[in-house]
């Protein structure tokens, strides 16, 4: 807090009870798709209290209107592959091929020159996870990057178990092929699903001796309920395709797609049979199809696929997070859209953490979390004036230095 208090960087304003926020268009990105121009944006108490055109929100008198009116106000854009929220930029605290009972949690750091970063491009919500040295290297957390303590930040945990897939794991000193990967990874889910079978049967009655408790499955019992994701480290289609087959469709696990690159979107028809699988695309944006001989982009491939839910993410620090905006520009610059982009960085990726119903749109009743951007913020050009968390601005790039 000190360290923030010092800086000239960021200008940490204690959250006004109410504050209003006049700009030139707001996106919502709510159910209707709602884009508002000349719009009002009105706070109380870190939540958002009313959305709508200046003519019809009436401010209280008293309360200072920020007004910024030839901005966008979009809502804070959400990250699904961080491993720069915690106290290392990336973790690959490894023991066993598989380890399900390792946790993030501990290793969120506060207040580190990473967030700051994610402030400056927008980013104000992630999911910090391990790294993809292993086929399961341990539960994740979702974070803001707002002020406070570790125990103000979290927003849920666990928020997902981090699964890799191929790729990395074949590389460390394991040295295994993708059948044991496989093999071994069905092995542990079904020891987790065995440990919540158990569980269930005795708390409905159907077994009189109460099962041993494992730490190292009992989180497990979220998983299987469907109170947490799978975050699955895949890409290429024979892997994408084995993660369909394996995690969703065998273990009935919420999925979410996480990398999707190389010519993964080739199973798009398999993603949609599975109806709640949600892609997200990073931080590759390109790829060459030598049996075309062309090069496509990876999320226009996935969109003109029929995918319904996409997002994109950085795997920072691979690609910083504060870039997130330029990955989603380089995808529609490969053919995406621009709107269907900044929903994907907003309420899809609320959506794939289950908490849509606090992050990723604004409506009455939301956390008070968005940016105001000089105009589209998927268009590089543009600048990221201010960054809000909470209802509290943790980032005014109107004093001090400009980071783009």
């Amino acid at each position: 807090m000190s360290l923030l208090a010092a800086s000239p960087f960021v200008r940490a304003v204690e959250a006004q009870e109410v504050s209003a926020y006049r700009v030139g268009k707001v996106i919502t990105m709510d159910d209707r798709d709602s884009v508002i121009n000349n719009a009002v944006v009105l706070v109380k108490d870190g939540k958002i209290q009313q959305v709508g055109k200046a003519s019809q929100v009436s401010v209280p008198e008293g309360v200072e209107v920020i007004e910024l009116p030839q901005c966008w106000l979009v809502p804070g854009f959400v990250e699904l592959h961080c491993h720069e929220a915690g106290a290392s930029t990336d973790l690959h605290d490894y023991v066993y091929l598989t380890n399900p009972d390792l946790r993030t949690l501990e290793s969120v750091n506060p207040g580190t020159e990473n967030f700051k970063l994610a402030r400056a491009g927008g980013v104000t919500t992630a999911l910090l996870i391990s790294g993809s040295g292993t086929n399961m290297s341990g539960l994740g957390t979702a974070v803001k990057f707002g002020d406070g303590l570790v125990e103000d930040l979290v927003i849920k945990f666990p928020a997902s178990i981090k699964i890799a897939q191929a790729g990395n794991p074949e590389r460390y000193w394991f040295r295994v092929g993708r059948s044991f990967m496989n093999y071994n990874l069905r092995q542990t889910l079904q020891e987790g699903k065995d440990y919540d079978q158990a569980w269930d049967d005795f708390e409905a009655g159907k077994t009189k001796e109460q099962p041993l408790f494992s730490p190292t499955f009992d989180a497990f019992r979220d998983l299987f309920s469907g109170k947490f994701i799978a975050s699955m480290h895949t890409q290429q289609y024979q892997v994408v395709m084995m993660t369909l087959m394996l995690v969703h469709k065998q273990f009935g696990i919420k999925t979410v797609l996480d990398h999707s690159t190389f010519d993964g979107y080739k199973t798009a028809p398999l993603v949609i049979e599975g109806q709640d699988v949600i892609t997200i695309n990073g931080p590759r944006q390109l790829y060459f199809d030598g049996t075309q001989r062309k090069i496509f982009g990876n999320a226009a491939r996935w969109w003109q696929g029929g995918i319904p839910k996409l997002g994109i993410n950085t795997d920072s620090p691979v690609i910083p997070q504060e870039e997130l905006s330029y990955q989603a520009a380089m995808a529609c610059y490969y053919g995406w859209t621009t709107y269907e982009a900044i929903r994907g960085l907003t309420r899809i990726g609320a959506e794939a953490l289950q908490l849509e119903d606090r992050v990723g749109s604004l409506k009455p009743g939301m956390d008070a979390d968005f940016a105001i951007w000089s105009g589209d913020p998927i268009d590089p050009r543009s600048i990221c004036w201010m960054t809000v968390i909470d209802g509290k601005i943790v980032r005014d790039a109107r004093e001090g230095m400009r980071r783009f």
